[in-house]
């Protein structure tokens, strides 16, 4: 059996009707489309997915026809992230009782916290689930880098067990697979991708002829 959260996931986008509802029946197909292309987990109501401006109310329901379309099939990585910890906190019990798997969590953004708020801050997020939370990097929209160092911190949490590493910088990226051990760092390779709402099937075929050593270099 796949590791969870390993593969090709898909950053959901959220569709909506022309009036500015949620659009409940296209949520459903969108799931089905993905699950039966092959992708490997979900990951609904992110920024791909317009997290910022979706209700508490919007996500919960998203979670709830997503984790009836899966029925089992592909975990969920439900975003529930934020400035405000207790309210992200609130979010990821809600949604850890309606089924999802894991949990994708941006960084707090806009107020720009220190390395050891950001520390607090997850710690506190890890210290109310059990389940897995993936740390999202992605500096150039929120304001706050990650630091590797806090980063290496957080790998120690049980729970935390990887990071969507955006910010760009190659040289972090590196520094950080130096700085944690290898036992802590979740078992790659795996992908969140927004493209693959267009190209499910592409990814995942591509992903899995990785895994199985059949790669061939483009002429």
């Amino acid at each position: 059996m796949r590791t969870p959260f390993t593969g090709v996931g898909t950053a959901l986008v959220t569709p909506f009707t022309k009036s500015g509802a949620l659009d409940e029946a296209a949520v459903r197909r969108l799931a089905r489309r993905q699950i039966d292309a092959g992708i490997h987990f979900l990951a609904p109501c992110g920024t791909t997915g317009e997290n910022p401006t979706l209700t508490d109310e919007e996500r919960l329901r998203i979670v709830d026809i997503l984790v009836e379309e899966a029925d089992g099939r592909a975990p969920i990585l439900a975003g529930a992230g934020g400035y405000n910890t207790k309210e992200v906190i609130h979010l990821a019990t809600e949604m850890q009782r309606r089924g999802v798997s894991g949990f994708l969590s941006v960084t707090p953004y806009y107020n720009k916290p220190t390395q050891e708020g950001l520390y607090q801050h997850y710690k506190a997020l890890a210290g109310s689930t059990s389940l897995p939370i993936v740390v999202y990097n992605v500096p150039g929209r929120t304001g706050v880098n990650v630091e590797v160092s806090t980063l290496a911190r957080l790998a120690d949490l049980a729970n935390i067990v990887g990071v969507k590493e955006a910010s760009g910088n190659v040289t972090q990226m590196c520094e950080i697979c130096r700085a944690v051990p290898p036992e802590a760092r979740m078992r790659v390779p795996w992908a969140v991708s927004a493209f693959a709402n267009a190209a499910a099937p592409r990814l995942s075929d591509s992903d899995s002829s990785a895994a199985r050593g059949q790669v061939t270099r483009s002429p």
